[in-house]
C-alpha cells in the first residue's frame, strides 16, 4: 500500500524546512516532545493553487484520499462563552460537529469558527490550518482512524506546502483527545 511520500517527487524532514512553515508550526516541530521522533515528520511543497483536498488528490492520485486528513475549526457555545476547538478527521469525512463535538465542549451549540477568526487565532492561513502549533488551551479532537494511520498528509499552516506525519504524532499533541466516530462518512 502506498504512503503519501509515494505522490511526490521531492520529501524533506519538516525540522529542515522550518523557514516555510508559519512561526506557531515551526515552534511547535522544534519543542516536539512526543514519544514519536520529530524526524519523522515530512515537509512536501505543493502549489497554493492546488492546496484544497479535493484539488490536490486529483492532480496526485485518487488513493491519496484515504490517507489525507484535514484540521477544521470550531467553536463551541454555551451562554455566553464560546471555546475554540480544533479536529482532524480524513479528509473523506466529516466532523461530526453537532453531535461529538458539541458534546465534548459541553455546548449547547456548535459550528465551524468564522475564517478571520480561525486564522487570527491560530496565525496560520484559512485552508491549510493544521493540528501542529494550535494554541495549547484549546481541546484537540482526534478521530481515531487519523491517529490509526501510518501517515497522514495534513496542512502545514500555509496554503502552500503540506505535512506528512504519523497518526500516532497526532495523537500527541497538545490537548489531543482521541474520538472514535468524530469523523462520519457524508451520507451514511
Amino acid at each position: 500500500m502506498p504512503v503519501p511520500m509515494d505522490a511526490f517527487d521531492e520529501v524533506h524532514p519538516a525540522t529542515d524546512c522550518l523557514d516555510l512553515l508559519p512561526a506557531p508550526v515551526a515552534a511547535a516541530l522544534r519543542d516536539w516532545r512526543g514519544t514519536v521522533p520529530v524526524e519523522e515528520f515530512r515537509y512536501v511543497d505543493t502549489d497554493p493553487a492546488i492546496a484544497d483536498t479535493a484539488v490536490l488528490v486529483e492532480h496526485h492520485g485518487a488513493w491519496l484520499l484515504e490517507q489525507s486528513a484535514n484540521c477544521v475549526v470550531v467553536a463551541g457555545k454555551r451562554g455566553g462563552a464560546v471555546t475554540l476547538a480544533a479536529c482532524v478527521v480524513l479528509s473523506h469525512t466529516r466532523a461530526d460537529v453537532n453531535g461529538v463535538v458539541r458534546r465534548q465542549l459541553g455546548a449547547r451549540k456548535a459550528s465551524f469558527a468564522p475564517m478571520d477568526t480561525a486564522v487570527s487565532e491560530t496565525g496560520m492561513a484559512y485552508g491549510g490550518i493544521t493540528p501542529i502549533g494550535l494554541p495549547d488551551s484549546w481541546p484537540l479532537f482526534v478521530d481515531a482512524a487519523v491517529a490509526d494511520t501510518p501517515y497522514a498528509l495534513i496542512g502545514s499552516g500555509s496554503r502552500r506546502g503540506k505535512l506528512i506525519v504519523p497518526g500516532k504524532a497526532l495523537a500527541e499533541l497538545p490537548g489531543a483527545t482521541v474520538l472514535d466516530g468524530l469523523g462520519t462518512v457524508p451520507g451514511e
